[in-house]
C-alpha cells in the first residue's frame, strides 16, 4: 500500500466526487479511479458505492477513512522529524481566517513567522463560506489552523482559544426613529430589513437564532462578505444592521447605537481537537499565544 494511494482516497471521500478529487490532486480523473480500485483489490473490498449520480462511502470506506488520515499524518510527522533534524523547522501550515481582523495584525504575525522560519510553507484563505465553513475544514483536515467567530456550541470537535469578544451594536440611518436611543433590542427591529455577512458566517449565525428564539425570523435583504461595506448599504437606505462592534468605522449617515440584548461575539482560533498538531503548527501557535 502506497502513500499516494491513501492520499487519494482520502480526498476522494472528502470530496465525495472523483472529478473533485481529481482537481485537487492535480491528476486526470482515470489515474484517480485506478488508484482507488488497486487499493480495493488490494483490501479485498470496496472503499466507495458509486452511481451515475454520486459517490457515497461504503461501509468499509468509512472504518478506513479515520486510519488512512491516521497513517497519512504519521508518515508526515515522522518526515518533518528527519527533514528538522538536519534543516531546520519544516512543514505546510494551512490558516482559515475572516476578513478585517482587528484583534491582531495577522499579516505581520506571519510574516513574522515566515523570517524566522522559511522551510515552512504558509497557505492563508480568507474565507468564503463564513466561520461554519472553516470549522468544517478545521475538522476534515482541509486546514489546519482557523479564526472563528460561532458560538461555543458550534465548536464541537475542535481545540478552542478564545481571543476576544465584541459586543453587538445596531447601525441605523440617522433619520432612523430609534437612532436616537440609548439602546435597541432585537425586538424593536423585528419587522426591519437587515444588511449582513452571509449565512454561515458566525455573526449571522448567532442574530439569526436569537430571532428565531424570539419567534420572529427577520429579512436580510443584502448580504455582504465585508462587514466594512455594511454601513455604505445602510447609508444607501437598504436595511440596518446588527454586527459585532470591534470600533470599526462607519462614516456618516450611520448612527451605532448599543445593542440591549446583552449579546457579544467570540473570537476563537481553532484546531482539530484529538490530533497533535505539528511542530511548526505549535510553534505558530505558541507565536499568537504570546500576544495575548
Amino acid at each position: 500500500m502506497e502513500t499516494r494511494q491513501l492520499e487519494t482516497f482520502v480526498t476522494v471521500a472528502e470530496e465525495l466526487s472523483f472529478t473533485r478529487a481529481a482537481q485537487r490532486l492535480h491528476a486526470v480523473q482515470s489515474t484517480v479511479s485506478a488508484a482507488i480500485k488497486a487499493l480495493e483489490a488490494e483490501l479485498g473490498t470496496k472503499l466507495f458505492d458509486r452511481s451515475t449520480r454520486r459517490v457515497t462511502l461504503s461501509a468499509a470506506g468509512a472504518a478506513f477513512l479515520p486510519e488512512a488520515k491516521a497513517a497519512l499524518e504519521a508518515v508526515d510527522r515522522a518526515m518533518a522529524a528527519a527533514q528538522e533534524a538536519s534543516a531546520g523547522l519544516r512543514g505546510t501550515i494551512r490558516v482559515g481566517t475572516m476578513t478585517n481582523i482587528t484583534v491582531f495584525d495577522l499579516p505581520e504575525l506571519l510574516g513574522s513567522f515566515h523570517r524566522h522560519y522559511p522551510l515552512v510553507d504558509i497557505h492563508v484563505t480568507v474565507s468564503a463560506t463564513g466561520s461554519s465553513g472553516m470549522a468544517d475544514d478545521v475538522r476534515t483536515g482541509r486546514l489546519d489552523l482557523a479564526l472563528l467567530g460561532l458560538p461555543e456550541s458550534d465548536l464541537a470537535g475542535l481545540t478552542v482559544r478564545p481571543l476576544a469578544n465584541w459586543p453587538y451594536t445596531v447601525l441605523l440611518p440617522h433619520d432612523h426613529p430609534l437612532a436616537g436611543r440609548a439602546g435597541v433590542a432585537l425586538a424593536d427591529l423585528a419587522h426591519e430589513s437587515f444588511v449582513d455577512t452571509p449565512s454561515g458566517f458566525g455573526n449571522r449565525v448567532a442574530i439569526d437564532r436569537a430571532y428565531v428564539a424570539l419567534g420572529s425570523p427577520r429579512r436580510v435583504g443584502v448580504e455582504v462578505a465585508d462587514l466594512l461595506a455594511v454601513s455604505s448599504y445602510i447609508r444607501a437606505g437598504l436595511g440596518i444592521a446588527v454586527i459585532p462592534d470591534p470600533g470599526m468605522p462607519i462614516g456618516t449617515g450611520v448612527v451605532r447605537v448599543p445593542l440591549s440584548d446583552g449579546m457579544t461575539w467570540p473570537m476563537t482560533m481553532v484546531t482539530a481537537a484529538g490530533k497533535p498538531p505539528s511542530r511548526a503548527l505549535r510553534t505558530l501557535l505558541d507565536l499568537i499565544a504570546s500576544d495575548f
